[in-house]
């Protein structure tokens, strides 16, 4: 079921955010946001989960389902394991047996088998970070929320992660809203790429992509092509 929001109206001390704004967000694809710094694409992320209350519109295509969130940082617990950290999140929806046999099998997806019994401090930034994606997707959610998870890290890193994310998505197509400021990330990981303008936001531009993951080249004249155009409507 797809999420709708319709004519969403919110302000912070005196900033209208969003004024009527519309917008559909499809089911089972990953939808990443651009848009300038403080415009309001965090703000967008925590009405749709709940957290912060709008001033006014109407959201549908939530209810009832289970959401999941992957934040610029892991957010770890440090005293436990990666395994333990997994399974944590799994308590009240699997009994024992099936959290290890779930949790086990998004650490394969992740590529951090041999890993389960390390904790936190023991692992890079990156493989703490593939932690966070595979607890998002070991909890049985309908949606992910991403808010710039991949901020600040190197680029060979984000192209690891982007890949373990796309592996992890493709076997268990989730609904996912992913904010960036990062055109590259965005071609990369998105099915849809949505530009938000200024606050109040209005979209500025969509662009669609229907080119699997793997044949989507940095170097490639299609790819530099959309870069190109989503880096000019970003700095108009």
């Amino acid at each position: 079921m797809s999420i709708k929001i319709d004519n969403l109206s919110k302000s912070f001390e005196g900033l209208t955010l969003f004024n009527n704004f519309s917008i559909e967000f499809a089911a089972g694809t990953i939808t990443c946001i651009l848009g300038p710094s403080g415009c309001g694409k965090t703000t967008l992320l925590n009405i749709i989960g709940g957290l912060t209350e709008p001033t006014s519109g109407n959201i549908s295509g939530i209810n009832g389902q289970a959401i999941s969130y992957i934040f610029q940082e892991p957010r770890l617990l440090a005293w436990k394991t990666v395994r333990q950290n997994i399974e944590f999140v799994l308590n009240n929806a699997y009994e024992e047996a099936e959290r290890k046999s779930v949790a086990q099998k998004f650490i394969e997806l992740v590529e951090l088998n041999g890993f389960e019994n390390y904790y936190p401090a023991l692992l890079s930034g990156g493989m703490r970070q593939r932690v966070s994606i595979a607890r998002a997707f070991a909890y049985p959610s309908t949606l992910i929320l991403m808010d710039e998870p991949l901020k600040g890290l190197d680029i060979k890193l984000k192209l690891n992660l982007i890949r373990a994310f796309a592996r992890i998505w493709q076997s268990d197509k989730r609904t996912v809203l992913f904010v960036t400021h990062d055109v590259d990330e965005a071609i990369l990981l998105g099915n849809d790429i949505v530009v938000f303008s200024q606050a109040p936001i209005k979209i500025v531009t969509r662009k669609n992509i229907s080119e699997p993951f793997a044949e989507r080249k940095m170097n490639s004249t299609s790819y530099n092509e959309l870069k190109v155009d989503l880096l000019k409507v970003l700095n108009d």
